[in-house]
């Protein structure tokens, strides 16, 4: 009876867990297409930002939780950066879930 008790709620447990977390897995042969325009500044070797000179992360590789929650924190105007900030606020949410995936299966260099 105990392990039939465990057992339930253990399922239970997963069962809300995969009810509270929203989906974050996207496409990534879709985000290959969509992630053109962010190849242009995270895909070239040692690039940096022309003022204020900074290095430009490159995101192969890049856990895809991680990529999605910095576009949705530009695109809300939470995370300062003109360029990302225009950039988020262009994409859909399955687009940003998309490029999330094709960085996360990229890979790093």
């Amino acid at each position: 009876m105990k392990r039939a008790l465990a057992h339930a709620s253990i399922c239970v447990a997963f069962g809300m867990l995969a009810v509270a977390s929203p989906a974050i897995a996207g496409d990534p042969e879709a985000g290959k297409y969509t992630a053109q325009t962010c190849l242009g500044c995270h895909g070239i070797p040692g690039n940096t930002n022309v003022y204020p000179t900074y290095h430009t992360p490159k995101l192969g590789g890049q856990n895809a939780e991680y990529i999605i929650d910095a576009m949705e924190a530009y695109r809300a105007g939470d995370r300062e950066h003109a360029l990302m900030q225009a950039q988020a606020r262009s994409l859909t949410d399955e687009q940003i879930r998309d490029i999330a995936a094709f960085f996360a299966n990229a890979e790093r260099r």
